[in-house]
């Protein structure tokens, strides 16, 4: 678990939906410099450990969209709080 939730992507994917429900392509410009298929490969393993639900909207084109469950919002608060640490202590690690 800790692998899944300390990953790079998958912390920075959680606290990117904490605002809200998140098309791929949003998520996608929000968390700069990941590819589409590490990007889909961390959403699918967050859906499969509960933290994601993904909808899909029958629309042309077809509109999914990645939402924090329940799950997925308790753990969004710790992981914010070590975004925060890193982002205030970054200078001071090499």
């Amino acid at each position: 678990m800790l692998d899944l939730l300390a990953n790079k992507w998958s912390a920075l994917a959680i606290g990117a939906m904490e605002e809200g429900p998140q098309r791929f392509g949003a998520l996608q410009r929000r968390l700069e410099g990941v590819s589409p298929k590490v990007l889909t490969s961390t959403l699918r393993r967050l859906e499969e450990m509960g933290f994601v639900d993904r909808t899909i909207y029958p629309a042309v084109p077809l509109h999914v969209e990645y939402a924090l469950t329940d799950l997925g919002r308790s753990v969004a608060q710790p992981l914010g709080q070590l975004r925060l640490w890193v982002e205030n202590h970054i200078d001071e690690i090499d």
